[in-house]
């Protein structure tokens, strides 16, 4: 069965601590010289209509396995930081999307937990995890605009 054409509409969701520690996972890459991909929680939305702020719950819990949903002890600590970045899909991924689509809108959101917290990974889309400095962090992110959110972050944390 054919896998459905990605939206090039999605999130990132810069989880961190009070301490301003955020959390990097790194993409799992079949090649294997490939340069580590250390990102924040990302993801497309599912269908057009999902608000952006369901895709950040739904990402963050497939991604790491923190709940920050409706019941939950994180509910509330999602803020949307009202940014959007837009920029070309890289060209290892244009295959993913519809002919013909090359960019896309991601809608920035933080997350702050009460200290560093394990995760659970799905090996077929991350391999490691580490919690970072918010600098050492930008530093390390393969994205510009992920580098950018990073750097933002003691503006949104106040």
């Amino acid at each position: 069965m054919p896998v459905p054409y990605k939206i090039p509409q999605s999130v990132l969701v810069l989880i961190h601590t009070p301490a301003l520690e955020v959390l990097l996972i790194r993409r799992a890459e079949a090649d294997p010289a490939a340069p580590a991909f250390w990102q924040s929680v990302t993801g497309s939305k599912e269908t057009v209509q999902e608000p952006f702020a369901h895709t950040a719950v739904r990402e963050v819990a497939e991604e790491t396995g923190i709940a920050c949903g409706p019941g939950s002890p994180l509910h509330g600590q999602l803020r949307d930081w009202e940014l959007e970045n837009v920029y070309p899909i890289y060209p290892r991924w244009l295959y993913r999307y519809v002919p013909g689509v090359v960019m896309n809108t991601e809608h920035v959101f933080g997350l702050q937990v009460p200290q560093k917290v394990p995760v659970q990974l799905d090996p077929r889309e991350h391999t490691a995890y580490q919690w970072l400095p918010f600098a050492q962090a930008a530093a390390r992110c393969f994205s510009p605009s992920n580098a950018e959110a990073c750097l933002l972050l003691p503006r949104f944390a106040a």
